[in-house]
């Protein structure tokens, strides 16, 4: 449990971020605004939850048949909670409105954020692989 630690104190630090008061930030008003910076942060963000996720769980990953679940399951639960901090946004945080770009920045931030924990230990994982086989 002590190796999830840093996926959940960074999800408190994206909770927080994204309840500071919205003049802080700048608006998105159209899918032009949609590769602006603010859709970076919210990549970057989510890449860097579901790596540290994946993280925490390594040893499961690197040593399960089906290591795939483990990163569509963190890619899922991780778009889930953009998805609840937009609801948030929109609904409690004061000075703060939902905004379905960033969900889907969200989203495929999580994905990248698979996609670099892959990238980074491939070669642990190939020599399980052909083990498999």
């Amino acid at each position: 449990m002590r190796k999830i630690i840093p996926a959940f104190l960074w999800s408190v630090f994206i909770l927080i971020l994204t309840g500071l008061p919205g003049n802080y930030f700048p608006r998105v008003n159209s899918f032009w605004d949609w590769v602006g910076p603010d859709k970076l942060i919210h990549l970057f963000i989510f890449g860097v939850l579901v790596f540290l996720i994946l993280f925490g769980f390594k040893e499961q990953y690197f040593n399960s048949k089906k290591r795939y679940i483990f990163g569509i399951v963190s890619v899922v639960v991780t778009s889930l909670y953009g998805m609840v901090t937009e609801i948030l946004q929109h609904y409690v945080f004061i000075g703060r409105s939902g905004n379905r770009f960033d969900f889907y920045a969200d989203a495929i931030g999580a994905f990248l954020g698979w996609i670099v924990f892959y990238l980074i230990y491939r070669k642990k994982i190939r020599p399980i692989e052909n083990r498999e086989k």
